[in-house]
């Protein structure tokens, strides 16, 4: 997976805007402005309830081409005017970064290669589809223990191929039946830790949104898609977008052994439902002609549809915050 969505040269993120209809996949922010200005209003009331400190910094992970930010940033000067804000990205691409540059030049923002080099201080970051695309470890469990999934050639040399570790893994103490798949993603963890620890020690939150599970499992996941269709994982590597589904227990876990506070997680469609998404679409079909209004009802069906068509259900969203921040809106309130 990192070298397929990495690889400096050949990388799938490396070489291409993979949104829209002409691309692989469409993000919730792409769908409607709604969903960035919900996420602006949710950073406001995050704030406050930090204190509303001096400076903050705001950091998207991944932000692809600054849709989501530019209507956040767009609703939170409205909710939160004269606020301090310096906004950081965390992207590799730089085709993306080239996007991004152009849509959010008037707010001058830095990039980063990695959440390592952000900057000391209090801090809001928002992770839209993230999580999925970083790189995971799998396990197969066979007669002899956990072995590790492994991707190398085929005997002719012409296609990859999956194969497994001759030796068991002993370190994973988890038993299950003899070819169930164990998903391990090492690289989201580390994240969760460390922006964990940030909170703790400078003050902050996350809010990571993406499509997922609320308990630990077992089951492959890893998916590729290409022309948002589903397509062989292996079959064109760097050429089609590569995710798995977020095992959200395993962040918030991870996260509260740092001493962090864990919100959620919760269903997409309740969180959007909490921060008024009914009432903004609403608001924007009073002013909208008819096909205008149409196509924003579209949108909110589409971003809270529990179906498997929609974004309501399959999508979830978890905060990982400073202990101090004990009720945050869009998520219930803390018995």
């Amino acid at each position: 997976m990192a070298l397929c969505l990495g690889h400096p040269v050949h990388g799938y993120y490396r070489t291409r805007d993979p949104l829209g209809r002409g691309g692989d996949f469409v993000t919730a922010p792409e769908i409607s402005q709604m969903f960035g200005e919900l996420i602006g209003v949710w950073i406001a009331a995050t704030r406050a309830a930090m204190g509303s400190p001096e400076r903050l910094n705001l950091v998207e992970l991944g932000p692809g081409r600054g849709t989501l930010m530019a209507d956040a940033l767009r609703a939170l000067r409205s909710a939160a005017p004269g606020a301090a804000i310096d906004l950081h990205l965390v992207e590799t691409s730089s085709v993306l970064r080239a996007l991004q540059e152009d849509r959010l030049s008037a707010v001058s923002p830095q990039w980063h290669e990695a959440v390592d080099t952000l900057p000391d201080g209090p801090a809001i970051v928002v992770a839209n589809e993230f999580f999925d695309a970083l790189p995971v470890r799998q396990f197969e469990r066979r007669e002899t223990g956990w072995c590790k999934r492994l991707v190398g050639l085929s005997p002719d040399g012409t296609r990859l191929v999956r194969g497994l570790s001759p030796e068991p893994d002993r370190t994973i103490a988890r038993d299950a039946p003899v070819g169930v798949v164990l998903t391990v993603p090492s690289a989201a963890l580390s994240i969760a830790r460390a922006l964990a620890g940030r909170f703790v020690r400078q003050g902050g939150a996350l809010l990571a949104i993406d499509y997922g599970h609320l308990r630990p499992g077992f089951g492959d996941t890893l998916q590729a898609l290409s022309c948002h269709r589903f397509v062989d994982p292996l079959e064109t590597p760097g050429e089609a977008d590569l995710t798995t589904h977020v095992d959200f227990a395993a962040l918030g876990s991870a996260a509260s052994t740092e001493g962090a506070r864990i919100h959620g997680p919760v269903d997409q469609r309740d969180f959007l439902g909490a921060l008024g998404l009914r009432l903004r679409a609403d608001r924007l079909k009073q002013r909208a002609t008819p096909a205008q209004a149409e196509a924003i009802e579209a949108a909110h069906a589409r971003l809270v549809d529990p179906s498997r068509r929609g974004m309501g259900s399959l999508f979830k969203v978890l905060c990982i915050s400073h202990s101090s921040l004990d009720a945050l809106p869009g998520f219930p309130a803390p018995a």
